[in-house]
């Protein structure tokens, strides 16, 4: 996924779905690597909407080193996070029925999404959205996956 998201150093990206926090660490060590200067690192900005799974996550990405990189939110991703809007790059790490209209609108022009599109039974594609000049979607199908369902008010109602 991170492959698929294009990534480079000082990119601002949302990642919807924080988990244990090791995937945005990942992301981190791409957009705000330690060889270059602070004053050229991007951020990853990761929600996570179980609040225990937040908490679990923060103190892993701390633990690992990234919390002057990586800052982990308790909330809706389904929403994005509109307060450090628009993002270089988001990923959303569990399955949405459709494309939730909040990331799309908080995505830059070239931007890249990279989110799992389905239904709840663990097949869904993944699909890549780039934002064009026009504000225009391209869309591209990057194949099946299997993935949890988004929950909150964008994703599956559980």
């Amino acid at each position: 996924m991170n492959e698929a998201l294009n990534l480079e150093a000082g990119q601002r990206v949302l990642e919807v779905g924080a988990g244990s926090g090791w995937h945005a660490c990942t992301i981190a060590e791409v957009v705000a690597p330690n060889d270059v200067p602070r004053s050229e690192w991007g951020h990853v900005y990761t929600v996570e909407i179980v609040p225990q799974l937040a908490d679990f996550a923060r103190r892993n990405v701390m633990r690992a080193g990234y919390g002057d990189r990586v800052t982990t939110i308790a909330g809706d991703g389904s929403l994005g996070f509109s307060e450090k809007a628009p993002y270089d790059r988001i990923l959303v790490t569990a399955a949405a029925p459709k494309v939730p209209e909040p990331l799309i609108a908080q995505l830059k022009i070239g931007g890249v999404l990279v989110i799992p599109v389905g239904g709840t039974s663990f097949f869904q594609s993944l699909i890549r959205i780039t934002k064009l000049q026009d504000g225009k979607l391209k869309r591209e199908n990057l194949g099946g996956v299997a993935f949890v369902p988004l929950t909150g008010k964008y994703g599956f109602k559980v």
